[in-house]
């Protein structure tokens, strides 16, 4: 889910996420987006496209994937659910109804998990998990 809260360049690097997992590579792309935030104009078209040359992908089908907008609606629908739930940072996890939020150790989980009565999941997998479409 894309929670694109930070104004024109979010919502186009939250896009251009979905241009890169077309080609297999959102989590690259998504790890190259949090290793450049700071950089300027990293969020640009340019520098956007830049990061998929930087990944290999294939930047034709790239670019047209970008300048097509055709991710535009997931984004803001995405970002829509986010704040309806009244999400308001990142990262925020809702697990069963329950709210985690920030960057917490995998003990935190596991409690969650353990208080929502599946025991099932005591151990979790730390392996990323694709996003749906």
């Amino acid at each position: 889910m894309h929670f694109a809260f930070l104004g024109p360049e979010s919502v186009r690097a939250a896009e251009a996420s979905e241009c890169a997992a077309e080609q297999d590579a959102f989590w690259p792309y998504h790890d190259e987006l949090f290793a450049r935030q700071t950089q300027s104009g990293a969020f640009s078209d340019e520098g956007l496209n830049q990061i998929a040359a930087d990944l290999g992908l294939d930047t034709a089908a790239f670019a047209e994937c970008l300048s097509s907008g055709r991710y535009a609606d997931l984004v803001a629908q995405d970002t829509a659910l986010a704040r309806s739930l009244q999400i308001g940072s990142t990262p925020t996890f809702l697990i069963n109804g329950q709210v985690v939020t920030g960057a917490v150790d995998l003990p935190i989980f596991e409690q969650v998990f353990q208080q929502l009565g599946d025991r099932k999941s005591t151990r979790l997998n730390s392996s990323h998990i694709e996003p749906s479409r």
